[in-house]
C-alpha cells in the first residue's frame, strides 16, 4: 500500500476504505443500466456470495483478532469475544424488530420492523441498508483497531477485510438494483435507491472506529460485537433469502466460493 495512505490516521483510513466499500455498491448497482432483468439463480447465488464472505469474515478479521488480544487479560480470552458476539447479534435483532423493512420479492404486507406507512422502495432498501451497517463498523473497528499497535491488528488485515466487504458489495448493490426495477421504477432511481443501501457504511466505519480507539479496552468487544452482527444478518436474512426458492444449491455453492475468496484474502494478506 503506498505510503501516503499508510500514513493516515486510522479513522481516515476507515473512512476511506469504507468509501471504497460504499463504491462497490454503487458499481454493483449500476448494473441495473447493463441488463433488463436478473434471473432468481443468480440473485440466490449473489446472496449465497455475501453470506460466505460474512461469515469468513467473522472469523479470520474479527473473532479471532478479539480472541488473541485478549490472552494475559484480566479475564479469560473467550469471555470478550462471546460477550461482543452476542451483544452484535441482540443489536441487530433490536434494529431489526424495529427498522421497517421489507426482502426482496415479498408482499408489503410482510414488512418487518414497526408499522409505517413507507412506500415500499424505501422498505426494500431499508433491509440492504440493515445488511450494510455491521459491514461498515467491521471494517471501521479493523483500522481502529491498529491504533491498539497489537500484533494481531495489522493493516494488511484490515485491507484484506475491506476487500472481502468489498467484492460481495457488488453482487449486492446489484441484487437491490434489479429487482427495484422489476417493481417498474425506472433506471436512474433503480441506481440511486441500489447505491444509497451502502451509504451507511462510512458512517458505521468512522463510528466504529472512533469507538475502539477513544476506548482501548473494548476493542476485542468490538470485534466480537461486529462479528456477532455480521453473522446476525447471514442467518437472519442472506441464507433464507437465498434458499427460498428452487435454486438452493446455487445458493450454497456461493456461499462455498464466498467463503473461500474471504478466507483467502485474510490468510494471504492479514
Amino acid at each position: 500500500m503506498v505510503d501516503w495512505f499508510t500514513n493516515l490516521h486510522p479513522v481516515i483510513q476507515a473512512l476511506i476504505a469504507t468509501l471504497f466499500t460504499w463504491f462497490m455498491t454503487a458499481a454493483g448497482a449500476a448494473g441495473v443500466f447493463l441488463s433488463k432483468e436478473l434471473s432468481r439463480k443468480t440473485l440466490d447465488a449473489l446472496l449465497g456470495f455475501a453470506a460466505g464472505v460474512m461469515i469468513a469474515a467473522s472469523f479470520w478479521s474479527l473473532l479471532a483478532p478479539a480472541i488473541e488480544m485478549s490472552e494475559g487479560g484480566p479475564v479469560p480470552a473467550w469471555v470478550p469475544a462471546v460477550v461482543g458476539f452476542l451483544g452484535g447479534a441482540f443489536f441487530l435483532r433490536l434494529i431489526d424488530r424495529l427498522l421497517p423493512h421489507l426482502h426482496i420479492d415479498l408482499p408489503t404486507s410482510e414488512a418487518e420492523g414497526i408499522h409505517t406507512h413507507w412506500r415500499r422502495t424505501t422498505l426494500l432498501v431499508m433491509a440492504i441498508t440493515l445488511h450494510n451497517f455491521p459491514e461498515g463498523l467491521a471494517v471501521g473497528v479493523a483500522f481502529g483497531a491498529i491504533a491498539a499497535d497489537l500484533p494481531s491488528a495489522s493493516l494488511a488485515g484490515a485491507i484484506a477485510l475491506t476487500l472481502g466487504i468489498g467484492i460481495q458489495n457488488f453482487p449486492e448493490g446489484l441484487a437491490v438494483s434489479m429487482p427495484l426495477r422489476r417493481e417498474k421504477i425506472s433506471h436512474l432511481r433503480s441506481f440511486w435507491y441500489g447505491q444509497l443501501s451502502g451509504a451507511v457504511e462510512p458512517i458505521a466505519g468512522v463510528l466504529g472506529a472512533t469507538m475502539v480507539i477513544i476506548a482501548r479496552p473494548i476493542l476485542p468487544y468490538a470485534l466480537a460485537f461486529a462479528a456477532g452482527a455480521m453473522i446476525f444478518v447471514v442467518v437472519e436474512e442472506l441464507v433464507p433469502e437465498s434458499q427460498r426458492g428452487e435454486h438452493s444449491h446455487a445458493a450454497t455453492f456461493g456461499a462455498i466460493m464466498g467463503f473461500a475468496v474471504m478466507m483467502t484474502l485474510d490468510v494471504a494478506l492479514g
